[in-house]
This record gives C-alpha cells, sequence and structure tokens, in this order.
C-alpha cells in the first residue's frame, strides 16, 4: 500500500537549539489536533466511508505520517543539542525525566496520546464533518506555532504544514458535497 520515500515531504531546518519551541511543536506530535491523532483517525474511518471517498482519506491519512515525521524532525533537532538545564528551563525536565532524549507521543502540556483522540461515528457525512473540524484546529495551532516561533526555518516548514491543514479541509469539504449530492439522489428500489 505504501512507498516509502527516504526524504521528507519538505525540508526540515532550524535556526538554533531551542528547547522551549521544541515543547510548543510537540502539540502537534502527540496532541489532540495534531498529526497522530489526524493520521490513526483517517486511516480507521475509511473502512465505513463510500468507496468514493475512502481513498480520500487513505491518501490524507498517510500525507499526515509524512508531517508527523517532520514534526519529529523539527523537535529533534531543537533539542538535540540542548542542555539538561535548558531543558529543564524549558519546561521538559519531567519528560527527560521519562523519556531521556528520545520522543515521545505527548501534548505541549506532557499529557500523554490517548485514543480518546480519534473520533469515528460510522456516517460518513459526521465523520468528514469531524475531519474538516480537525483540520482547521491543526491549521490554527500551526498559526499560533508560528506566532509564537522567531526561527525563520522552522516557520517556513510550519507554513508549509498549515497550508496542507487547508488543503486537506477543502478536499473533506468536497468529499462532503458530493455524498450529500448522492444522498438526495432519489432511490428506487
Amino acid at each position: 500500500m505504501w512507498v516509502y520515500e527516504k526524504k521528507l515531504q519538505y525540508p526540515v531546518r532550524v535556526s538554533q537549539c531551542n528547547p522551549r519551541l521544541a515543547k510548543y511543536l510537540i502539540e502537534q506530535y502527540g496532541g489532540a489536533d495534531g498529526e497522530l491523532a489526524a493520521a490513526l483517525r483517517y486511516l480507521n474511518q475509511r473502512y465505513t466511508i463510500p468507496d468514493r471517498i475512502a481513498g480520500l482519506l487513505t491518501d490524507i491519512g498517510t500525507e499526515e505520517f509524512g508531517h508527523l515525521e517532520m514534526i519529529a524532525t523539527m523537535v529533534y533537532k531543537l533539542t538535540k543539542d540542548a542542555t539538561l538545564e535548558q531543558l529543564r528551563e524549558a519546561g521538559l525536565g519531567d519528560h527527560v525525566a521519562d523519556h531521556g532524549p528520545a520522543l515521545f507521543y505527548h501534548n505541549a502540556a506532557g499529557a500523554p496520546f490517548t485514543a480518546t483522540y480519534i473520533q469515528a461515528k460510522g456516517d460518513p457525512i459526521t465523520d468528514l464533518y469531524e475531519d474538516i473540524a480537525a483540520e482547521e484546529k491543526a491549521r490554527a495551532t500551526y498559526q499560533w506555532l508560528i506566532d509564537m516561533s522567531d526561527d525563520p526555518d522552522v516557520n517556513d516548514a510550519l507554513r508549509f504544514l498549515r497550508e496542507r491543514e487547508v488543503v486537506h479541509s477543502q478536499r473533506f469539504r468536497e468529499a462532503v458535497e458530493i455524498l450529500k449530492q448522492e444522498r438526495e439522489q432519489p432511490h428506487i428500489f
């Protein structure tokens, strides 16, 4: 099903070590509206969506895993040269005490990832509206991260990710309209 290209979807660069920014970015790694939750949501929902739309969920869910890899790369690059004191000052002391230098799926406040972030009702239109909301929340989060960052290299990648959320939201909106049109067609048995 997948072909893995050994490169990021978009280049990730950082200007300098910045553990505080990494702490904020971790929201998009393991937070409720982050990339992992989105990827799992879409790849799960595709089983109960009409075949005409299932490919869209597969495509976007797969792309979200690529975004997860970009966020992980940013977090790693922002923290790899940090001292223990810098990590503590950035509010990552609890993370380091539990996970060392490893990434772990949690949000910016340190709450671990949970499957309760993943919504699926089994009603295609309901699920697609959930997906639109998820993409819009992620778009807003990316904008807030850009607003908090003073790293032009990180901001470049964050802008790319923000714009992909807009595209995904638009694609889900188109899918809703397709399903609404099908629902309004007369059914003759």
